[in-house]
């Protein structure tokens, strides 16, 4: 294997383990609840203190690559994430809990801007597209396949073992870095803080409408599947194993949307994606209010399959959109926003005339 598929097979590991963390907690969340007295509100916060680690690390970490080098960097993060995963299966308090979920996500935040930049600088502008296909399949089958799987731990062994689970996988991850990836010199000391988020990027409608669109509509995702598992397993008697084999119709439904997304986009713009996005995913929230029992399988996997479907609309368009006006000199410092250019596949490009008054039209980068 050459240099760029072991720099690329780290980062996929990478983004796989950083994916399963935000979703296969939540079919654990019924036991988590009884064996440490949570509340349902306490519960959200085990994945929210997760994702508050990733978002409140990744400014930090083109500065820190550039101080310490790639590689310490990333491997500092592992050896963090594996050692709070352990630590987190350990918990005998929902706050001993949050905090641990807090710090696996501070380990676990630099993996994805870390790996996508050693990875990226590696591959040709016109080999990327193929890499983000890639990566966007590992997207689609860590949502779709970690809650199930999750599930079956929990009803086979306990909920501790979600969190043990990251163990392995980060060892994984972490031989393989110190194994492949080649040390890199420390380029420069660190700026001051404020110049690690341009928070002159929001000033741009298109990056602010995406960033509104991620909050109310994948962001609102979680909170819906968070209450519906409690609800199905705790009331409708649903197994954990069944809960989570929900997201597959979800993942299904989330690829088809991609792909539209990819065929259309140019055609009709992110207006019309963007409404049908939002009401397929409310058109998903409301199917679930006539679910009463665990054996209308069909309803629910339609309530799901209709906000994955929405979702992988507003998700896709989102990405395609954000960074549309964004001078190229600004796509390489991190913005306030969870898009990703490089996975999106699209970069920035001037107004087509007669569009330019409702929206601008990319290019492939």
């Amino acid at each position: 294997m050459d240099y760029r598929k072991q720099v690329a097979a780290i980062y996929l590991l990478g983004f796989f383990i950083d994916l399963v963390n935000m979703f296969i907690t939540s079919v654990a969340y019924p036991d988590i609840g009884r064996a440490l007295h949570a509340s349902v509100a306490q519960l959200g916060w085990i994945s929210t203190a997760y994702i508050a680690g990733l978002t409140v690390v990744m400014p930090f970490s083109a500065r820190l690559a550039a101080y310490y080098g790639s590689k310490t960097v990333f491997i500092a993060s592992l050896l963090t994430f594996f050692f709070a995963s352990i630590a987190a299966g350990q918990a005998d308090s929902i706050g001993a809990l949050i905090a641990w979920r807090a710090l696996q996500g501070l380990g676990g935040g630099l993996l994805i801007p870390l790996g996508q930049s050693m990875t990226y600088r590696l591959y040709r502008p016109a080999e990327r597209p193929g890499l983000s296909s890639v990566i966007m399949l590992v997207g689609l089958l860590a949502p779709a396949l970690s809650p199930a799987i999750g599930g079956m731990i929990v009803d086979g062994l306990s909920w501790r073992w979600i969190f043990y689970l990251n163990a392995p996988l980060a060892a994984l991850a972490l031989l393989l870095a110190v194994r492949w990836l080649q040390p890199d010199s420390p380029r420069a000391a660190l700026r001051p803080f404020a110049s690690m988020l341009n928070l002159r990027l929001i000033g741009e409608p298109l990056l602010r409408v995406s960033m509104l669109v991620y909050l109310l509509v994948p962001g609102v995702f979680m909170g819906v599947s968070l209450l519906a598992t409690l609800y199905l397993q705790g009331i409708l008697g649903m197994s954990a194993a069944g809960a989570g084999a929900l997201m597959l119709p979800w993942a299904l439904a989330s690829f088809c949307a991609i792909a539209l997304t990819g065929k259309s986009y140019r055609r009709v713009g992110p207006r019309p994606l963007f409404l049908a996005g939002t009401l397929l995913q409310a058109a998903g929230i409301l199917t679930l209010a006539w679910v009463d029992t665990g054996s209308q399988l069909f309803l629910l996997a339609a309530a799901y399959a209709l906000m994955g479907f929405g979702g992988g609309l507003c998700s896709s368009t989102a990405q395609s959109t954000a960074f549309l006006r964004t001078p190229d000199s600004d796509l390489s410092r991190p913005a306030p926003s969870g898009t990703s250019t490089a996975s999106s596949g699209f970069a920035s490009a001037p107004c087509w005339p007669a569009r330019c008054s409702r929206y601008c039209w990319p290019r492939m980068a």
